[in-house]
């Protein structure tokens, strides 16, 4: 089937030509008929399939009629929302609308936190018919009364479990209850659980179900791969898979933002560029990273699971999982960043013992047994060397000091083989025989000499004197007295 076929307009279909598609995806085949009938839609596919296209292109050609350029924000009312969980998603839903109605003379904007509300306001009070936000900013425009709502007649939630997740519901409930009650609903989602379908019961009337693929699915296109590491030992496994595998571009999963730092700072003292995106960065530090990461600029982009959902990367070949997630259905997102588009994939997890539990609950949900390859210790051991070694240049270079060669050179074998002896010698005897710690000090000055020196000041001379008993040592013997 072509575009043609589903009954799109010929300017969509313009902007859909340019952009190299010919044939819609099985998503969009099932789901752009039934919404531009106007029924309630509940959608789910694979990520990657075409799903964010499957409502965009029915909703332009829907409000077509309504395109006008007047100037006048009356003429320009909002009639459809769209709304996602996180700003990145926001933003790749809202280039989508502007990419596929570029010919049309409908309004969008998008809205979301993380910048100053002040920058979005002119947009909104402008006049649109199409608004993409994230549920909490949306909010705020509507306690500054910068939006209405009495026209809208589309709503629709993408990814609407990750917004559940994220404890948007009460934020949904207060937005619901802004719109008109007569309005078409669209859900869509990768996945959809158990609380998505009782949250669908409460929205949709009547709604169409169009799954293309399995609950919790994921593309065959993708290759998993498990190593098992000592969580110590990450780190360097990662280098060692970066370099053995010429990898070029990889998209890196940790669980905790705090880890995401330390591992992008790990990356960069080992010359490899990086860049960390996650919650506590701003929105201009995250757009500027996903930039860089899209035009090579830098190697590796280490993320949080705000990143797992609303990353459209073209060929992005490989997914690293540092951290397994807590939440099975989140591994389903992250390695959906890959595999896209008809392209291949390659899933690759670092797992700990601690984390084969976490593992075994992917592998419940996926359905499928992940095959297991082994790194040699050796290898990961001589990176950890060779990894010190140059965190200890990178630091002499910072100090300003004559660059090191190696740390063993910085070692006198026969002091560090004297002092093994020493402590081997009291383990056994219960001595010390060092006469650092068992001499007392005498003073080399005799008793009663006074030595005249002036003080720090020059104002007055000070009297020192230095007498001759002898000071305890350091330390005394501790092995047991015989009497």
């Amino acid at each position: 089937m072509s575009f043609e076929q589903l009954g799109l307009s010929s300017s969509i279909l313009k902007a859909v030509s340019e952009q190299g598609y010919l044939e819609p995806t099985p998503i969009q085949v099932q789901a752009i008929p039934v919404i531009l009938a106007g029924k309630d839609v509940m959608g789910g596919a694979q990520t990657g399939t075409g799903k964010t296209a499957s409502f965009v292109l029915p909703m332009l050609q829907r409000f077509e009629v309504y395109a006008n350029s007047s100037m006048s924000p009356a003429k320009h009312p909002v009639r459809a929302v769209i709304l996602t969980p996180t700003r990145e998603l926001a933003m790749q839903v809202h280039e989508s609308v502007k990419i596929y109605g570029k010919y049309s003379q409908l309004r969008s904007t998008v809205i979301y936190g993380g910048v100053n509300i002040e920058s979005q306001v002119e947009a909104v009070r402008a006049g649109i018919e199409i608004l993409v936000a994230t549920p909490g900013r949306l909010l705020d425009h509507v306690h500054q009364k910068n939006l209405m709502f009495s026209k809208v007649e589309l709503l629709i939630l993408d990814e609407a479990d990750r917004m559940l997740d994220m404890g948007f519901m009460p934020d949904l409930k207060l937005i619901i209850q802004l719109l008109p009650a007569q309005r078409q609903n669209l859900m869509f989602s990768a996945t959809f659980s158990d609380e998505i379908k009782n949250l669908a019961g409460k929205i949709l009337r009547e709604p169409v179900l169009i799954e293309v693929a399995k609950r919790n699915s994921v593309s065959e296109l993708i290759t998993h791969v498990v190593y098992p590491v000592e969580a110590k030992k990450k780190q360097f496994a990662l280098i060692q898979l970066i370099k053995q595998q010429n990898l070029q571009q990889v998209l890196v999963f940790t669980r905790t933002k705090l880890g995401a730092d330390r591992l992008a700072r790990f990356l960069i003292q080992q010359s490899i560029t990086c860049a960390a995106i996650h919650g506590d960065r701003n929105q201009l530090q995250r757009t500027q990273a996903l930039a860089d990461f899209k035009q090579n600029t830098i190697r590796i982009l280490v993320a949080t699971d705000v990143a797992a959902r609303g990353l459209d990367i073209e060929e992005l070949t490989h997914v690293i999982n540092f951290e397994l997630p807590n939440n099975p259905e989140d591994y389903v997102h992250r390695i959906g960043r890959t595999g896209r588009a008809g392209s291949k994939g390659h899933a690759i997890s670092l797992v700990s013992k601690d984390e084969e539990t976490l593992l075994s609950n992917i592998e419940k949900l996926l359905g499928i047994k992940v095959s297991v390859d082994h790194m040699s210790e050796n290898v990961i051991s001589r990176s950890s060397n060779s990894s010190y070694e140059k965190s200890l240049l990178v630091k002499d270079r910072k100090e300003g000091k004559k660059p090191r060669q190696e740390s063993k050179q910085h070692r006198n074998p026969k002091i560090s083989v004297g002092v093994n002896a020493r402590r081997t010698a009291v383990a056994k005897t219960g001595k010390c025989e060092d006469p650092l710690f068992t001499q007392p000090y005498v003073s080399k000055y005799p008793d009663l000499v006074s030595v005249t020196a002036m003080d720090g000041l020059g104002r007055k001379p000070v009297q020192r004197r230095f007498p001759e008993r002898a000071l305890p040592a350091l330390f005394t013997s501790f092995h047991k007295r015989s009497d």
